[in-house]
C-alpha cells in the first residue's frame, strides 16, 4: 500500500449534468493497493487511516486520472502534420500509402513501439485504437501495448473496396484473421478487441455481415468505425447504399449500433440520427483537432447534449495534430466558443471529457476514469505550479508529465 500526496482533481460525476461534479483536493492523498484505488481524500484523513502505508510526496504537482483516447490510428504515427487536405484527398495521398507500409512486419513493429511510447508520454493510459489492415501489424500493436503496460482496445481494420488494393481483404479472410486475433487476446486483462470496419465507404454489405457475425459470436467485443465526418463522404456512402435512409441506418441494418459501439466524428448528423444514437446508447468520439485540420466542420456539441448522446475525446492521429488528450480538450473548448450554437466548457467538463467520459464510452465506467475507491489506479502525475485546473489543462504537454501509471504500475 502506498499514498501519493499531491493536489488531486477528478470528476466522479458528469459535470454536464451536475454542477458540483469536480472533486478538488488541495492537499490530497491517493491510496493505492493491489493496483486499485483504496481511498482518495485529504492527506491528513488518509494518513491517519493508513499509518503504515508508504508515502510519496509529489507536491507541488497534481494527480489526474489517466487520459482516455477514444479514437486514434496506430499506423498513422508518421504522417501527423499533413495539412491542406480534405478527408478523402488526405486518405488517398497521405494516410493510405503509409498504412500500406505496415505490410512489412519489421516496419509494423517499429511503428507499434513508437505509437505506444507516444501514448504513454502524453499521459494516455487507455485508448480505443484503429489497428492496421494487416493481422500481423495489428498483433504487433497488441504486443507493444502489453510491453508498455497500456490498456488498449483495438482490432484489424476491415475493408474490401474503394481503398488501395493492398489494403483490401475478402470477407472470409477478414473473418478468419479477426477470430485468430480475438482468440490470442483471451488471456490478456489489459487488451481487448474491437471489430473495426474502416467506414461504410470501404466496406461492402458482405463485410458488414462479417462484423455482425463477429459481434454475435463474441458479445463482449467492442465496435468502432467512422461516421458522418465529411459531407463528400456522406454523399458517396449514400450512393453506395441506396436503400439507407442515412449513415447510421447502415450500421443499424447490421446490428452494429450498440452500447459498446463508438462512432468517430459525427460532425454532420441529422436530428433523427441523434435520437437513435441516444436510443442505442452508442457513443461518439469527438476529435476537434482533426475536424478542424481536415476542414470537416465544427462538432455540434449542444445538439448531442440536448439529444442525450454520449461523447468523449479522440486525438485521431494522424489527421489530428498530436497525441495529447488535454490538447483535444482545449481544442474542444476553443471550437465550441465559436460554434454556430456556441457552448462555453468549464474546466471540469474538459477534465471529464479527457477521462471519465472516455471510460463511459468504452463501457468501462465501473473500472476506471476517476479516483473512486475500487477503480483501477490509472493516474497522471503532472509537474506544475499552476493554480487552477483550467490553466493546467491549457498548458499541459509531455514535458509537464512526470509519471503515468496503469493499475498502479508506472509506464512512464
Amino acid at each position: 500500500m502506498q499514498i501519493l500526496r499531491a493536489r488531486i482533481f477528478h470528476t466522479p460525476a458528469n459535470p454536464f449534468h451536475q454542477a458540483d461534479a469536480l472533486i478538488s483536493i488541495q492537499d490530497g492523498g491517493l491510496v493505492i493497493q493491489d493496483g486499485k484505488i483504496a481511498a482518495c481524500d485529504d492527506y491528513a484523513v488518509v494518513r491517519a487511516a493508513h499509518p503504515d502505508a508508504t508515502v510519496r510526496d509529489l507536491r507541488p504537482g497534481c494527480l489526474l486520472p489517466g487520459f482516455i483516447d477514444t479514437h486514434i490510428h496506430f499506423p498513422q504515427v508518421r504522417i501527423v502534420g499533413g495539412i491542406g487536405y480534405s478527408l478523402l484527398d488526405w486518405l488517398d495521398q497521405l494516410a493510405l500509402p503509409e498504412e500500406a507500409r505496415l505490410a512489412d512486419p519489421a516496419y509494423a513493429v517499429t511503428i507499434a513501439r513508437e505509437f505506444t511510447q507516444n501514448l504513454a508520454a502524453h499521459g494516455t493510459t487507455t485508448a480505443l485504437v484503429f489497428g492496421a489492415h494487416f493481422a500481423g501489424a495489428t498483433a504487433a500493436l497488441f504486443h507493444a501495448a502489453q510491453k508498455t503496460g497500456l490498456r488498449i482496445i483495438s482490432g484489424l481494420v476491415l475493408s474490401d473496396r474503394n481503398l488501395r488494393p493492398e489494403l483490401h481483404q475478402t470477407p472470409q479472410a477478414a473473418y478468419d484473421d479477426s477470430k485468430r486475433l480475438i482468440t490470442a487476446l483471451s488471456e490478456n486483462s489489459l487488451q481487448s478487441y474491437a471489430v473495426t470496419p474502416r467506414f461504410a465507404l470501404s466496406a461492402s454489405e458482405a463485410m458488414l455481415e462479417v462484423c455482425q457475425t463477429l459481434l454475435r459470436e463474441y458479445p463482449a467485443l467492442h465496435f468502432t468505425t467512422h461516421l458522418n465526418e465529411n459531407p463528400s463522404e456522406i454523399t458517396e456512402v449514400a450512393r453506395l447504399f441506396p436503400w439507407s435512409t442515412d449513415y447510421l441506418h447502415i450500421q443499424e441494418r447490421f446490428g452494429l449500433a450498440t452500447r459498446r459501439s463508438v462512432f468517430a466524428h459525427n460532425v454532420h448528423p441529422t436530428d433523427n440520427e441523434l435520437e437513435r444514437f441516444a436510443a442505442h446508447q452508442c457513443s461518439v468520439a469527438h476529435c476537434p483537432a482533426s475536424n478542424a485540420a481536415l476542414g470537416s466542420g465544427i462538432f455540434p456539441m449542444r445538439r448531442h447534449l440536448d439529444a442525450g448522446v454520449h461523447f468523449a475525446l479522440g486525438t485521431d492521429v494522424g489527421a489530428g495534430t498530436g497525441f495529447g488528450i488535454p490538447k483535444e480538450a482545449l481544442q474542444a473548448y476553443l471550437m465550441q466558443r465559436i460554434a454556430p450554437d456556441p457552448l462555453t466548457l468549464t474546466a471540469a467538463q474538459m477534465l471529464w471529457l479527457a477521462t471519465a467520459a472516455g471510460a463511459e464510452a468504452l463501457d468501462l465506467q465501473t473500472t476506471m476514469g476517476d479516483f473512486s475507491p475500487g477503480k483501477s489506479a490509472d493516474y497522471v502525475w503532472v509537474r506544475t505550479s499552476q493554480d487552477t485546473l483550467g490553466s493546467i489543462l491549457t498548458t499541459l504537454g509531455p514535458a509537464g508529465i512526470g509519471e503515468v501509471a496503469v493499475e498502479g504500475r508506472p509506464i512512464r
